[in-house]
């Protein structure tokens, strides 16, 4: 099996793939430019590596409880994000100047605090990540450093990205479309915090 290949492949799906930390990438280079975008981008190398550990030494004796309490916080977190986004949005303006570096630099803590609240990094590498970096260390000691340099490789590049591409479009877009982008970024996160507060709620 090509270990690359696959960490390529799983990374870009989710590098991609609509979720908290996208919405935010979105919103972060449109409120403080492209610097606030590549920071929320990076997040997931901050805060995977307790994940990764986690699933790989503790695979099966995480309590039943951790995944709904770990979502129900990530809910909340994620729903005081997308209102704190919808308040900004009433006075957002592109004619600011130049985002101040401390603003950026708080976008990287934002990112990596929805991240590492976020159930779906402790599910993929609970389910999918950790089997497969067993399964390839016990082929080679080499592959599984394969496999997480193609993971992360596309799921911070995608999102880099896509903040390269709002950033690109943001001056050339008119204050009442940014805010309203605003708008629509602030609702989804608060529509993805809904999301996973529900999911914290056995059925």
């Amino acid at each position: 099996m090509n270990y690359v290949l696959l960490g390529l492949t799983l990374g870009l799906a989710a590098g991609i793939s609509p979720g908290p930390l996208l919405t935010l990438v979105i919103t972060a280079s449109l409120r403080s430019g492209l610097a606030g975008g590549l920071l929320v981008a990076v997040a997931p190398l901050i805060t995977d590596l307790p994940i990764i550990l986690l699933a790989v030494f503790a695979l099966n004796r995480t309590p039943a409880w951790a995944l709904p309490a770990i979502s129900a916080a990530g809910g909340l977190v994620v729903m005081y994000i997308g209102v704190e986004i919808l308040r900004s949005a009433r006075t957002a303006s592109l004619a600011d100047g130049t985002p101040q570096p401390d603003q950026a630099t708080s976008e990287l803590w934002r990112g990596a605090l929805v991240n590492a609240l976020n159930p779906h990094p402790y599910l993929f590498w609970a389910t999918v990540g950790a089997p497969t970096l067993l399964t390839a260390w016990r082929d080679s000691s080499v592959y599984p450093f394969g496999f997480l340099v193609g993971f992360y490789l596309l799921l911070v590049g995608s999102k880099m990205a896509i903040a390269w591409l709002i950033d690109r479009r943001a001056g050339h877009l008119p204050v009442v479309w940014y805010r309203r982008t605003l708008l629509v970024c602030g609702m989804a996160m608060i529509g993805l915090g809904l999301l996973l507060l529900r999911s914290a709620v056995p059925s």
